[in-house]
């Protein structure tokens, strides 16, 4: 029986101790749901490990395969750049497959959701509710287009109205959205941060939803988060096990 590869999750890292402790939950999460996989916490700044240093660490030990997975919801600069770059001077003795980012996908509209309903809001309130989706923000236009799919398919579910915002890098911001919900005459207007970790940039969306009625905790380790992060690595899995033929 092969061993499965292991799963490297690679986080971004953040000067802000919330960002490292809230990567380390979903990592919990993570392991809770999948027993017999062993999974490995890495950081592209900031915090420790390093990618780099997990990855000597597991060919030392005589690892083979890992999968590694972007700890982000978009595909922009870390993951087409700065994550396949430090792979690359990984030890020759590992293979390794790049997983997926984990957005879009409708278990993260679903952490979305439950972390709205945690906030105070239930299902009845949608039809009267309007939305927004805030991101961290990217110059990538591949990234901010994701963004904005998200919110119109989000908003078929049922809310009144979902419009994308963003940190920084695009427009509009947090405050902008807010009030153009309630000019649509929404009754009720809610702050949906899609971002995985606290950090600098959630806390900016956070003050700009003062004037928001509703404003949800970050995904974190929401148990349709790990989810994700298993169906990740197990689509990365397969096409490593089909390259090589096993």
């Amino acid at each position: 029986m092969h061993t499965p590869p292991v799963l490297l999750v690679i986080a971004h890292g953040s000067r802000d101790p919330r960002h490292a402790a809230t990567v380390h939950a979903l990592v919990r999460e993570v392991r809770a749901q999948r027993p017999g996989v062993r999974v490995e916490t890495s950081f592209l700044d900031f915090n420790i490990p390093s990618v780099s240093g997990v990855l000597d660490s597991l060919a030392a030990q005589g690892v083979r395969d890992v999968v590694a997975l972007p700890l982000l919801l978009t595909r922009a600069f870390h993951a087409k750049s700065d994550i396949p770059a430090v792979l690359r001077t990984a030890p020759r003795s590992l293979r390794i497959h790049q997983a997926e980012v984990l957005g879009p996908s409708p278990l993260l509209l679903s952490a979305l959701e439950r972390r709205l309903y945690e906030a105070g809001l239930t299902p009845d309130d949608k039809p009267t509710t309007g939305v927004v989706l805030a991101s961290a923000g990217s110059t990538d236009p591949e990234a901010i287009a994701v963004i904005a799919e998200i919110a119109r398919e989000w908003r078929h579910t049922g809310w009144c109205a979902v419009r994308p915002a963003f940190a920084s890098a695009s427009l509009p911001r947090t405050q902008d959205a807010v009030r153009e919900l309630r000019a649509l005459g929404c009754t009720r207007v809610a702050v949906a941060p899609y971002v995985l970790a606290p950090g600098r940039l959630p806390d900016r969306i956070a003050s700009g939803s003062t004037e928001a009625d509703v404003l949800a905790e970050v995904l974190g380790p929401a148990p349709e988060v790990a989810r994700l992060l298993i169906e990740r690595y197990e689509g990365a899995r397969t096409r490593q096990l089909t390259a090589i033929g096993a």
